[in-house]
């Protein structure tokens, strides 16, 4: 089979490996298209330890759309033929490997499968190419469900990334009433803004006078501000929390699902006296699986407009690079 070898800082090996095969509680499944996340972007770019924990000399990739190919005798419920979503969590038996199930090889075997846990049924209704999305939009409704957002309430998302347009999308589809996006990069933000969300390039121009304006007024430490209830850190900037404790309204809070390591600095005082709240994101669980498709059949967001790109497995390294290029690219995908 076709396998894609992570050796480190911008260097792939596509290569070879030997095909699985399924033990008789296993399944094995050929990938139809691979989505490229951040992490695998960041990795690439910048070496290992920079996004999801990828092993030197492993295979990598995880936002997957595939088909079964081979069922083991014990497995329940799961045919030859079936499309499934792999849910990176589980589908190695290991959670910490949720970034190297294999999404860049051809096949990948899933030990122990069991449907609605190593692996979900893709409906009939949902293209392929469609349902690779389905891994990095459980991503960011999971960071709009960790919002606890009320219907009617207003949100501010930092960044116009797959993770930022699908925590928007989930603050929609929680009941939020006006959901703003900001980024710096105006081609990014010419995308969301077709999605249907307003849009601010925050590197060019003020946050806060455009979210008074959007959202109308509220109070803050510092006098009035923009009425935003939720602010979503999808962005992983140094300067994304100072601006939210410099213009987060008086019992506002913020989500942070960005991967940015290393320590930032809080203002506690400010965050008490705003009775701020910081709240963290991280992973996905089956229910934000169920929503996410609940979300992508409803045909409320055309979600499969936000691929740009698709490139054969044989140009992984150059999807890869494309993807790194904000101005260039939104989400790219890979085709087997």
């Amino acid at each position: 089979m076709k396998a894609a070898i992570y050796n480190g800082q911008k260097d792939i090996l596509l290569t070879e490996l030997e095909t699985p095969a399924a033990g008789d509680n296993d399944i094995v499944i050929r990938n139809l298209y691979a989505s490229i996340c951040g992490t695998d972007v960041a990795v690439y770019m910048h070496g290992s330890n920079t996004g999801h924990r990828v092993t030197v000399g492993g295979e990598f990739g995880h936002e997957m759309a595939s088909e079964v190919v081979q069922v083991g005798k014990n497995v329940k419920g799961i045919h030859v033929g079936d499309r499934v979503y792999p849910y990176p969590r589980l589908a190695k038996g290991d959670p910490g490997r949720a970034g190297t199930v294999g999404g860049f090889s051809e096949y990948v075997q899933i030990p122990n499968a069991k449907l609605n846990e190593q692996v979900y049924a893709i409906p009939d209704q949902l293209s392929s190419r469609t349902a690779c999305l389905i891994e990095p939009f459980t991503v960011g409704f999971r960071a709009a469900r960790r919002s606890f957002s009320k219907p009617g309430e207003h949100a501010i998302v930092f960044g116009a990334g797959t993770i930022g347009i699908a925590a928007a999308i989930g603050l929609k589809y929680f009941g939020c009433d006006r959901v703003m996006i900001c980024d710096c990069s105006d081609f990014r933000l010419e995308k969301a803004k077709d999605l249907g969300f307003a849009v601010c390039n925050n590197g060019k121009e003020d946050l806060k006078a455009a979210a008074m304006e959007y959202f109308g007024t509220a109070p803050s430490r510092y006098g009035p501000t923009g009425n935003a209830d939720i602010f979503i850190d999808a962005a992983g900037a140094p300067t994304v929390l100072e601006t939210y404790q410099s213009i987060g309204k008086i019992e506002s809070r913020m989500v942070v699902v960005a991967v940015l390591a290393g320590k930032r600095p809080v203002d506690i005082l400010e965050m008490t006296y705003s009775q701020h709240a910081l709240i963290g994101s991280g992973g996905y669980f089956p229910e934000d699986v169920r929503d996410v498709m609940d979300a992508m059949l409803s045909e409320k967001w055309d979600i499969v407009s936000i691929i740009i790109h698709e490139y054969p497995w044989e140009q992984l390294p150059q999807a890869i690079e494309k993807a790194s290029r904000v101005e260039e690219a939104l989400n790219v995908v890979i085709r087997y």
